[in-house]
């Protein structure tokens, strides 16, 4: 008897748990058992700047690519030609045509409005820029000076697009939130997320930073810890 009435307390206790979390949290009942990665919702601005840390990591396979160019080392054409596919589709193709439709028009009549015409600017330089990498790394890179070029152009590239992302990270995007309203804003990010998986499929953006992980580990650069400083001296006063 006292088993009975216990089991039938616990039943109470939780379907009463299970009503309230059904009105205070409706969603959470629909999300149960989801795939906890689709379920995570990204804002329009979030995600452009998530696609900056991943132009930020390619940024670092090219200083990796620089460095053993000018120690004359051997390069895997593929390599190069890799990162440059993944600026060309993933940056250049999806996340600056994100930006040019949807944001830049926002500041045609802003303070901002010659800031932006610069961006733009860079964007159309970056593309040539990338075009002659590729160029460079579709043939062979024995010659001296192709080498030379192809470091030209990396040096461009990454001396470029450092202040280009920061500008925007600290002063457009910010902007850009604050000028459009919340309905348009929310809108905005199903339309990116759209895209994304229209582009690049199911894996989206997370298949992406796959691929330029790889890259990584091919240079030996995946591992974070190998950018941290093994001696730094504290200056006593």
């Amino acid at each position: 008897m006292k088993i009975t009435k216990t089991i039938s307390v616990l039943i109470l206790a939780v379907l009463f748990l299970w009503q309230s979390l059904s009105y205070s949290h409706p969603q959470a009942i629909g999300d149960l058992g989801a795939d906890a990665k689709k379920e995570i919702e990204v804002s329009a601005v979030e995600d452009l700047m998530r696609e900056h840390g991943a132009l930020r990591r390619i940024l670092l396979i090219y200083e990796e690519l620089y460095r053993r160019l000018g120690k004359n080392k051997k390069i895997e054409n593929h390599i190069i030609l890799e990162a440059s596919r993944i600026t060309r589709d993933f940056i250049e193709n999806y996340h600056e045509k994100l930006e040019e439709q949807y944001v830049f028009p926002k500041f045609k009549n802003s303070k901002l409005f010659s800031t932006v015409n610069t961006l733009k600017k860079q964007h159309e330089a970056g593309r040539r820029i990338t075009n002659n990498i590729t160029q460079i790394a579709s043939a062979e890179m024995e010659d001296p000076a192709k080498r030379k070029e192809l470091m030209r152009y990396i040096v461009f590239f990454v001396r470029m697009y450092r202040p280009h992302a920061a500008r925007e990270d600290t002063v457009l995007f910010p902007e850009f939130k604050e000028i459009v309203g919340e309905k348009e804003y929310n809108e905005l990010g199903d339309k990116f997320e759209e895209r994304e998986v229209r582009l690049f499929g199911k894996s989206g953006f997370e298949g992406v930073v796959d691929k330029i992980a790889s890259l990584e580990k091919k240079l030996g650069i995946y591992d974070l810890s190998q950018f941290t400083p093994s001696k730094v001296s504290s200056n006593k006063q």
